[in-house]
């Protein structure tokens, strides 16, 4: 299993345009082969900030997420509604024993 945490910063005047491409893009991916669960949660602490918490089944499926239509649409506009570049964090899903 593969874990990405996805960090948005968003520009002030676009960030309802965000939501509605970010409403798009959720509900495609969530339908994806290898897709776990695919979420936007927002920040509480810092404003226009919102992370995608993604849980995919492995690479593979991160792989062809990563180059479908609705995911390169997405990225194609994104430079246009974020303050920043994504900032990605990339877990595996096992367990660590301590």
């Amino acid at each position: 299993m593969i874990i990405i945490h996805a960090h948005l910063q968003i520009k002030p005047d676009q960030e309802q345009a965000f939501l509605e491409e970010a409403k798009s893009l959720l509900s495609a991916t969530r339908a994806e082969n290898g897709n776990i669960s695919y979420d936007l949660m927002k920040s509480t602490e810092q404003d226009h900030h919102y992370t995608m918490v993604e849980v995919w089944k492995d690479v593979e499926a991160t792989t062809n997420h990563n180059t479908s239509e609705h995911f390169t649409s997405f990225t194609q506009k994104a430079p246009t509604l974020m303050a920043a570049p994504m900032d990605l964090k990339v877990f595996s899903g096992e367990v660590v024993k301590a």
